[in-house]
């Protein structure tokens, strides 16, 4: 099994939910994130004072799947989430070792 782990921008969330379910994944793990890489932030201007912006909003993803998937899954992510500008964000592909549903007990690959 395998965690995979994006970072993307806010609003590519919907388009990545829609590509992910017409693979049959159903359930991911999204909240909302600050961070900065290549983009560095940029200056925004409020009530007349210019300041600078550092930590860029983004949305953290997180998918487990089995590893026979992983292939689909990045690519499906990819497309989606990709709007060929900087800050467009990353994939991270882990492994995982032990998965457990906590109503049933089932183990790994039965978990997911």
């Amino acid at each position: 099994m395998k965690k995979i782990e994006a970072v993307i921008k806010p609003h590519k969330i919907e388009d990545v939910r829609s590509a992910l379910a017409s693979l049959g994944i159903l359930g991911l793990t999204a909240w909302e994130v600050r961070g900065f890489g290549r983009q560095k932030g940029h200056q925004e201007l409020y009530r007349g004072s210019e300041y600078q912006v550092n930590f860029m909003p983004k949305v953290r993803l997180e998918i487990v799947v089995t590893d026979d998937r992983v292939p689909d899954v990045v690519k499906a992510i990819t497309e989606s989430a990709q709007t060929g500008t900087i800050g467009d964000g990353k994939i991270f592909v882990l492994n995982v070792e032990q998965a457990v549903r906590i109503r049933t007990g089932e183990k790994d690959e039965e978990a997911l």
